[in-house]
């Protein structure tokens, strides 16, 4: 009898270690947030101090962009980002041509340490004026 509290016990025991090790040890991964063009543009709209960030080649940014997007291609963000984009807590947006490089742009910045990345495509789906 005894040997089977015992058991009971040290299960009872090793169960609560476990959840408990579980609660504490979760890991929080810092992410960007994907929206659309749509919720980019109100975003646009409605905050002075949101930075757009077009993330193609120069001539790609030179052929047509978003009006007041900074260029900084996605190639050199991990290099130019500190100087670029001094506070990590602006909000940015960021696109680029189809959504492959903005994707890549985004996960690098949070890398970085930026906190209020928006990634929302492409170009290509903005339905709205460039210049």
């Amino acid at each position: 009898m005894k040997y089977k509290l015992l058991i009971v016990s040290i299960i009872i025991l090793a169960m609560f270690i476990l959840n408990s090790c579980n609660k504490n040890n979760q890991i929080s991964t810092p992410s960007f947030t994907m929206t659309t063009a749509e919720e980019a543009k109100e975003m646009m709209d409605n905050d002075d101090d949101i930075i757009i960030l077009d993330v193609r080649t120069k001539e790609e940014y030179y052929a047509g962009h978003i009006k007041d997007a900074i260029l900084l291609p996605y190639d050199v963000i991990m290099d130019k980002a500190k100087q670029k984009l001094p506070d990590k807590s602006a909000t940015i947006l960021i696109y680029c041509r189809s959504g492959r490089r903005s994707k890549i742009a985004a996960e690098d910045l949070v890398s970085l340490g930026y906190t209020n990345v928006y990634e929302f495509g492409g170009i290509i789906d903005w339905p709205y004026e460039i210049e």
